[in-house]
């Protein structure tokens, strides 16, 4: 039954209130589901996101990056070593760092003798006793190296330069281990000696050892080949033999060391006057 407003107001006037059934709730605005937007949002994001600058994180700051490190300034023999006088170069000598071989030393081994000396020893590479006391054939195969010179007349100690020699080796450093030279060592070190063998300006050269061998007389040739003939380096006789070490673990060439020490002798003997050459 609806009630009109006439009536609804009589039964005011009468002190009687009008009991009308609660109006059913209505219903809450229907929103797009938060759930389903999220979901939405998270599975299928709209690109125009991604152009609403308004919400768009600030960019991070960059990260600083460290520079790379500087390599070091590659190591470099000193220059002029083709005009050095002999305290130059033993300065040079001991103060170089053109091949790793500096890294383990104790210390270089120049040489030692008469630089007058008439007879130059050429040896390989300084072993542990040499690396030690600096100066190049000592221990076992520096006592027969000198037993070899004592044999022909010609001594290591001082003397006069037609009887003291002067002993170098090829390479001033010591190789780890006493392995073998590498190229680059042999090429770094090459200047040293054969400013060396200018200086000195000896009447023969004695070649003793593969690496002493290959780097005077450029061959590479064993030494079984090239020992037992007059070899020249810039003119001057050379003649190649065994290394004392060498001798030392190989008993049967002692013999033939012999015979190359013999003709070193002769072939010296055989040279011009000094002044008349």
């Amino acid at each position: 039954m609806r009630w009109t407003e006439r009536q609804r107001a009589l039964l005011e006037a009468m002190g009687l209130r009008l009991w009308l059934p609660a109006a059913a709730p209505q219903p809450e605005p229907v929103l797009e589901s938060v759930h389903e937007s999220v979901h939405e949002s998270a599975t299928a994001p709209d690109a125009r996101a991604f152009n609403t600058p308004a919400f768009d994180a600030p960019p991070a700051a960059p990260v600083p990056i460290a520079p790379a490190p500087t390599a070091p300034a590659a190591a470099r023999r000193p220059a002029g070593v083709a005009t050095m006088d002999w305290a130059a170069l033993r300065e040079a000598v001991a103060g170089c760092t053109a091949c790793k071989l500096c890294q383990g030393r104790r210390q270089t081994v120049f040489g030692v003798g008469n630089e007058q000396a008439r007879w130059m020893i050429v040896g390989e590479a300084p072993g542990e006793q040499e690396d030690r006391q600096g100066e190049p054939f000592v221990g076992k195969s520096g006592q027969l190296l000198d037993n070899m010179l004592r044999a022909i007349g010609l001594t290591r100690s001082p003397d006069e330069p037609s009887r003291q020699v002067y002993i170098a080796n090829t390479l001033k450093c010591r190789p780890p281990g006493n392995r073998n030279p590498e190229p680059e060592e042999l090429a770094q070190c090459e200047p040293f000696l054969i400013r060396q063998i200018e200086l000195i300006r000896p009447r023969i050269i004695l070649a003793m050892g593969r690496f002493a061998v290959q780097s005077l007389l450029r061959s590479h040739e064993p030494i079984g080949r090239l020992r037992g003939r007059v070899h020249r380096y810039q003119g001057v006789p050379l003649i190649v033999t065994y290394h004392p070490a060498y001798l030392l673990r190989n008993l049967e060439d002692k013999a033939r060391a012999w015979d190359d020490l013999c003709l070193a002798r002769e072939t010296f003997a055989a040279l011009p006057a000094e002044g008349h050459a």
